[in-house]
């Protein structure tokens, strides 16, 4: 192993080296935002919902305040309320369950399937009842979710399709950008996402126009028209600095998710620990690794190990969403979801993203090897 490279700790995610990069560009665009103090809506949100919907190949894209009033968004313009059901998996952010929660409805939890991690089609069926109105598909970890078998039962059921797209700016499903798949998908701008703002942001795509317009109301009280409301909206405009941020690093994205899925790829090549699983990656999925996420029997002993060796990992997610105290009133115990939560005890994030050196990425490979 190269010492030189052990000097200073190679963190999960360095968000300050992206920073770096395009610091100057990013400040020269929030100079324009103060000198048209276009703060709060304007002109900048407008360009990047433009821009944002053009790289999705979706008819409409709209700005929020972060991604998950994007959900309880989407789920209201869908009419999902109080006595409403909405599957989802169990393995994700608690925010795809928030959004569910905020309209009034219930999350319905499914596990994930043991090698993609993804949400298990083949337990959806037997969950669904007279109340369930959609299911939200989560891209997780920037890998697409099995878009085509999820759309066949949300067809078979008459049921909504949701794309939770929070961590897959740039991901494609059979060649094909996630975004426009749903009736509505749902986006994160949090500064650590692939594509992520200077503060808080979200967005939400959709190909549909009356979606689109009932987005533009509620996201600004519930008015198109100033100081005229046509009903109980919220206060979830998008900020015209974290658009202008926005804005400057999509130039960039499609050439940082490449980085990382060549990372990926050297992760994947030469990681050959019989200890570490990883994602199972399917032909038709094109991820853009937000997170690399791996298992082992003994993760506590493995993270004390990377941070002796100056490499630091990353939990997500520690606890299921079915067994967080959020939702003890659910009643879910220990053992409905057995895949998910033999997740939350042993998997772990390592570094990953497009400012890792070849010698760093080698360098992790090595150590793991070594464990």
């Amino acid at each position: 192993m190269n010492d030189i490279l052990v000097q200073e700790k190679i963190l999960c995610l360095d968000l300050k080296k992206q920073l770096q990069q395009i610091k100057q560009e990013v400040f020269d665009a929030f100079e324009s935002v103060y000198d048209n103090a276009a703060f709060s809506g304007g002109p900048f949100v407008e360009d990047f919902e433009k821009s944002f919907a053009n790289f999705c190949q979706t008819n409409y894209a709209v700005g929020v305040n972060n991604g998950t009033s994007a959900l309880h968004l989407a789920m209201l313009a869908l009419g999902i309320g109080q006595g409403d059901e909405v599957i989802i998996p169990a393995n994700t952010f608690i925010a795809t369950a928030w959004g569910v929660s905020y309209s009034g409805a219930t999350p319905v939890f499914v596990d994930c399937t043991d090698d993609t991690w993804q949400i298990d089609v083949n337990c959806i069926k037997e969950k669904i009842t007279s109340r369930t109105k959609a299911i939200i598909g989560v891209h997780l970890y920037g890998q697409p979710c099995d878009i085509d078998a999820l759309k066949a039962i949300c067809e078979e059921f008459k049921l909504y399709f949701v794309e939770d797209a929070a961590q897959s700016q740039g991901a494609e499903y059979k060649g094909v950008p996630v975004g426009g798949f749903g009736e509505i998908a749902c986006f994160s701008f949090y500064p650590g996402k692939n594509l992520g703002a200077c503060g808080e942001a979200g967005g939400i795509t959709t190909n549909n126009e009356v979606f689109y317009k009932r987005f533009l109301n509620l996201r600004n009280h519930g008015s198109i028209v100033r100081y005229y409301h046509d009903e109980l909206g919220f206060n979830m405009r998008m900020g015209g600095l974290e658009a202008a941020s926005l804005n400057v690093k999509l130039k960039y994205l499609s050439a940082w998710n490449n980085r990382r899925r060549d990372i990926a790829e050297r992760y994947q090549k030469n990681i050959n620990n019989a200890k570490i699983k990883m994602q199972s990656q399917p032909d038709w999925s094109h991820s853009i690794y937000h997170l690399f996420v791996i298992t082992t029997n003994n993760r506590d002993e493995l993270v004390d190990y990377l941070n002796e060796n100056k490499i630091a990992a990353g939990l997500h997610y520690p606890v299921p969403c079915h067994l967080q105290k959020a939702y003890h009133s659910l009643k879910y115990k220990i053992g409905d979801c057995p895949n998910s939560e033999y997740l939350s005890n042993h998997c772990l994030s390592i570094p990953m993203y497009a400012e890792l050196t070849d010698d760093e990425v080698n360098y992790i490979i090595d150590v793991i090897n070594a464990y």
